[in-house]
């Protein structure tokens, strides 16, 4: 199976999936990421393009991920950019991996651009239905972000509602945690949300409320059973 989370920002993918990777990995999955933004132009605490894409490349393959695709549009501007262009971007990653199950963002994150991305990959995962020669997706997943996800605050949008619950383990975890410590200045200390001890709160609050240790939580936007 070849699974492909789709994020704005480098990091985004190991703050809402990072356990799941690892776990997928780990079982011999193919885990293919996508990041939008990949230079994140307008990050505070931002190292050099050189050392973000170090830190990118290194997070990621300490989680087992097979590869990584960059794309260089705009940070916190992904609304300026033609919905089709990322649509498209979208479509070509679906195909070049061959995913099966698409992992993005949730619609009423915070951040913009998660919005634009969930929305693109809402768009692109339906591509099967323009091209036959497209195999359809079994299913789109939403992710939890913290710092972006928790603080959704338009009231005129669903907010997260996790109704998928990965059993990870507290190795899974760790790692999540250790990946995600290779990007430079993007933990912070407690209680703020990109802080070790909340990740790790998280993991145990979405376990507890699934009946194991730790989790990482997803809501289902489809499944296709075939």
């Amino acid at each position: 199976m070849s699974c492909l989370i789709v994020v704005a920002h480098p990091d985004d993918e190991i703050l809402g999936a990072g356990a799941t990777i690892y776990k997928l990995a780990k079982n011999g999955e193919d885990v293919h990421v996508c990041i939008l933004s990949s230079k994140a132009e307008a990050r505070r605490f931002k190292p050099s393009d050189d050392d973000l894409q170090d830190d990118c490349a290194l997070a990621i393959s300490m989680l087992g991920g097979k590869s990584v695709i960059k794309g260089e549009f705009p940070n916190i501007k992904l609304n300026t950019v033609p919905h089709l262009e990322l649509v498209q971007f979208i479509e070509k990653c679906i195909i070049d991996t061959g995913a099966d199950i698409l992992y993005t963002h949730h619609p009423s994150d915070l951040n913009n651009d998660h919005v634009q991305t969930s929305l693109a990959c809402q768009a692109a995962s339906r591509l099967f239905q323009r091209n036959k020669e497209v195999k359809p997706l079994k299913a789109l997943l939403y992710m939890e972000v913290l710092s972006s996800t928790e603080w959704a605050l338009n009231n005129s949008t669903e907010c997260f509602r996790p109704n998928v619950f990965v059993q990870v383990g507290e190795d899974a975890v760790n790692m999540k945690i250790k990946a995600l410590s290779q990007y430079r200045g993007v933990m912070r200390d407690y209680p703020h949300p990109r802080s070790k001890e909340a990740i790790k709160a998280l993991s145990v609050y979405r376990g507890s409320q699934s009946g194991c240790n730790y989790a990482e939580a997803f809501e289902l936007a489809f499944w296709r059973e075939q």
